[in-house]
């Protein structure tokens, strides 16, 4: 399996877009994970361009959603928004597109979800002709509040089975499921649902906030996490989100390097 490893822009969140992506490339990486805001303050058609130039691919965009009106945003809203981000990660070529479903809000869950499923069914046709994923992405209980209704994994991937479309996935994160053994053992079988995975490791299991810490330094098993996906035919990207206070203080140069070899030499463990 070529080994092909991205790096998400929240990681180096003090760093500009033009610095990201030259330090990206610099360092060797295939591929960017974009981070709209960052995208924005830079300008689009620049960074269309600058990615270009510095031969890096784009795995992923963040992010859309917010379906619920969590955000202060109506459903209508959130959904042209949705609309607009498809468009820009057509632009960016990017396979896919994350997409947070917006806390419950108040609502019920049955409401909640019927919210989601309306926006995708008004998405989906537009995401197909574009060419591109969306990624719905649960989040650990802990973490969710801001973010999702989806806490849990499993009626996630229930919720993409009843949909049964080619582009709608799994966006999978390792710091909020990496160390759920109900989740470890049917991650084979979650593993073709998946459009994008996260690596990120930490030092104890999420608690309410991002303390992510730099990969191979917590307790997530990623060489198992890795192996098992590997195994089960994953060939997209594994793509580095790191974020949190422990993050913040380290040399990003030196992070962006650790991770790339990390990851590398977690991928030809599994070979």
């Amino acid at each position: 399996m070529a080994v092909r490893i991205s790096m998400n822009e929240l990681t180096t969140y003090r760093w500009s877009f033009e610095e990201d992506v030259q330090h990206y490339a610099d360092a060797g990486l295939d591929a960017i994970a974009v981070w709209r805001q960052k995208l924005s303050d830079f300008g689009e058609e620049k960074g269309v361009e600058l990615i270009a130039e510095c031969g890096l691919a784009v795995s992923s965009l963040l992010w859309a959603g917010g379906f619920t009106g969590s955000d202060g945003r109506s459903y209508s809203e959130s959904v042209e928004d949705g609309h607009e981000a498809i468009r820009l990660a057509a632009l960016l070529h990017a396979p896919c597109l994350v997409l947070y479903s917006g806390p419950r809000a108040g609502h019920t869950h049955n409401h909640a979800r019927r919210l989601l499923t309306n926006a995708l069914k008004e998405l989906l046709p537009h995401a197909a002709e574009a060419g591109v994923c969306l990624a719905l992405e649960p989040v650990h209980k802990e973490c969710a509040a801001q973010w999702t209704f989806l806490t849990d994994i499993g009626e996630t991937v229930s919720l993409l089975e009843n949909f049964e479309h080619a582009h709608l996935k799994l966006a999978f994160d390792t710091y909020y499921f990496g160390t759920d053994d109900a989740a470890m053992k049917r991650l084979q079988q979650w593993a073709p649902h998946l459009g994008i995975v996260h690596l990120a490791d930490a030092r104890h299991v999420p608690d309410g906030e991002q303390d992510r810490c730099p990969l191979g330094a917590g307790i997530v098993p990623l060489q198992r996490i890795v192996a098992t996906l590997v195994a089960a035919g994953y060939d997209g990207y594994f793509d580095v989100k790191l974020m949190g206070q422990e993050i913040e203080t380290v040399d990003y140069r030196d992070l962006v390097q650790q991770s790339r070899a990390t990851v590398t030499q977690l991928c030809q463990l599994a070979q």
